[in-house]
C-alpha cells in the first residue's frame, strides 16, 4: 500500500511539472490573465499536496493507522477535485465559471487529509 501511494505521488509530481511548463510556455499567450492564474493555482496546490502525500506515505511506517491511510486518500482526492476543477475552470472561463462550485469539495479533501495526518500522528501511543 505504501509503495502505491509513493508511486502515485511520483506520477502526480511529474504531471504537476508538465502542467506548470504547459501553462508557462503554451497557455500564457492563449488564456486571459485571470484564467492563467486559476490554472497556476491548480498546479501549485497539486505540487504542495504531492509532498504531503509523500510525507504521509512515509510517516505511515512510523505511525501505522487507518487515519494515515485516509490522509493519503484525501490528499489524492483533493488533488483530483481541487486542482482538476481549476484546470477545467481555467479552460472554460468565464463562460462556465459555475464549475468553480466543486472546487471547495477538493479544498475540504485537503483539509481532511491534513487533519487525519495530524490525528494519525497524535493518536499513536508512545
Amino acid at each position: 500500500m505504501l509503495k502505491g501511494y509513493l508511486k502515485t505521488a511520483a506520477i502526480l509530481g511529474m504531471l504537476g511539472v508538465i502542467l506548470g511548463a504547459f501553462a508557462s510556455h503554451i497557455l500564457k499567450d492563449r488564456l486571459e490573465e485571470k484564467a492563467l492564474i486559476i490554472f497556476e493555482t491548480g498546479v501549485r496546490y497539486l505540487l504542495y499536496h504531492v509532498f504531503a502525500l509523500i510525507a504521509a506515505a512515509i510517516l505511515y511506517k512510523e505511525f501505522p493507522s487507518k487515519s494515515m491511510l485516509w490522509s493519503c486518500r484525501f490528499f489524492i482526492a483533493g488533488i483530483v477535485i481541487f486542482s482538476g476543477s481549476l484546470f477545467v475552470l481555467s479552460m472554460v472561463y468565464p463562460a462556465f465559471s459555475f464549475l468553480g462550485a466543486i472546487t471547495p469539495i477538493g479544498g475540504t479533501s485537503f483539509i481532511l487529509g491534513w487533519g487525519l495526518l495530524f490525528f494519525g500522528i497524535y493518536a499513536r501511543k508512545s
